[in-house]
């Protein structure tokens, strides 16, 4: 009875502590599945992409890719390089996931920006299982990305509007969050090196062609600065 009680008092605290991740991410899928429906994919398509790909800022390009009839080969490094970041917050996790059994392949799966936050910045009190938490979190979140997902695949295919636009709301968060994470630390030269690289290669590369190599730009600018940032330097 304890270990249930204990369980359920997770699932609850877990569900509180998602629910600004389930505005968002209700809303984004939404915009994800009607975007998909447009270009002629079904409301399963949405929910088989969430299930199995469950990569928000990918999954929108994959829209793209997908209408564009692009190659498996342009398709592999876009994925690449668009969730390139997830290589360097995901190994902050490799010591806190590493006892977790089963469960691991799944919460590795499901570790996106918000889930990452979720379970890191956690002050848990006493009487919530941590394991069970971040199983918690990693569930909820996908839960409501794919509830989205099809939610807007449906809508986009009853309900006819235009959706102009809508492609532009994952691009919306990032920039948020961008300017969120400026105004809460002093280290700015990561933020400044992305953006000169994203728009020298934009203007030599083309609007079609400059996303890859800007985040090659970017991966490399990184591990430039790397002595730089542990030096205690800012900009």
């Amino acid at each position: 009875m304890k270990i249930r009680s204990v369980q359920k008092n997770t699932l609850k605290y877990a569900w509180k502590a998602s629910l600004p991740v389930m505005a968002g991410y209700l809303v984004l899928g939404i915009g994800f599945g009607v975007l998909l429906e447009d270009k002629g994919y079904g409301w399963w398509w949405a929910a088989l992409m969430s299930l199995t790909i469950y990569a928000g800022s990918m999954q929108y390009v994959a829209v793209d890719l997908l209408a564009g009839g692009a190659t498996i080969v342009s398709a592999a490094l876009m994925t690449i390089f668009v969730n390139i970041r997830h290589v360097f917050y995901g190994l902050t996790m490799l010591e806190k996931y590493n006892a977790t059994g089963r469960e691991k392949p799944y919460l590795i799966f499901a570790l996106t920006d918000e889930t990452y936050s979720l379970v890191c910045s956690a002050q848990l009190p006493d009487g919530i299982d941590e394991k069970r938490y971040d199983l918690y979190i990693s569930l909820l979140n996908q839960g409501y990305w794919v509830i989205g997902s099809v939610m807007g695949a449906v809508a986009g295919a009853v309900i006819p509007f235009s959706s102009t636009g809508i492609d532009f709301s994952m691009t919306a968060l990032f920039v948020v969050i961008f300017v969120e994470q400026w105004e809460k630390t002093k280290q700015h030269l990561s933020a400044v090196s992305g953006i000169v690289i994203s728009v020298l290669c934009r203007i030599v590369f083309g609007a079609s062609s400059f996303l890859i190599p800007a985040m090659i730009g970017i991966l490399a600018a990184m591990l430039l600065e790397k002595r730089w940032l542990e030096g205690g330097r800012t900009l």
